[in-house]
C-alpha cells in the first residue's frame, strides 16, 4: 500500500506564495497520474491540478490556471504544487493522490486510489 504524505501549507497572506509537497513512500511512484486535491468543510473534494506519470503532461481547474503548477520527481518519489497569487477562495486542505490508472486528467475523486492525510492552507485576506 503506498504512503501519500503532504506538507508545506500554512498561513499566508492573499498574493503571496507556498509550495506544497507530496512524499510518497514505495517504489511505484512514476508509473502513476498523480493529482492534487482540496476541500473545505461541508464542500465536496475539488481537484485542482493533475500530471501524468512522466510528468509530460498536466492540467488545472480553471481557478487556479496561471497561478499554480504542478510538477514530480520521481527519483525522489515526491510531487509539488506551486501556488502563486493566493486568494482567500484557495483556503482549504490540500490532498495530493494516486490516479487508479484512469487518464490522467481526471478529476474524479474515484479514480484516484490512494490519498494522504492533507495539509492546511489558510489565505489571509
Amino acid at each position: 500500500q503506498v504512503q501519500l504524505v503532504e506538507s508545506g501549507g500554512g498561513l499566508v497572506q492573499a498574493g503571496g506564495s507556498l509550495r506544497l509537497s507530496c512524499a510518497a513512500s514505495g517504489r511505484t511512484f512514476g508509473s502513476y497520474a498523480m493529482a492534487w486535491f482540496r476541500q473545505t468543510p461541508g464542500k465536496e473534494r475539488e481537484f485542482v491540478a493533475t500530471i501524468s506519470w512522466s510528468g509530460d503532461s498536466t492540467y488545472y481547474v480553471d481557478s487556479v490556471k496561471g497561478r499554480f503548477t504542478i510538477s514530480r520527481d520521481n527519483a525522489k518519489n515526491t510531487m509539488y504544487l506551486q501556488m502563486n497569487s493566493l486568494k482567500p477562495e484557495d483556503t482549504a486542505v490540500y490532498y495530493c493522490a494516486r490516479n487508479r490508472a484512469a487518464p490522467y486528467r481526471s478529476m474524479k475523486t474515484d479514480d484516484y486510489d490512494s490519498w494522504g492525510q492533507g495539509t492546511q492552507v489558510t489565505v489571509s485576506s
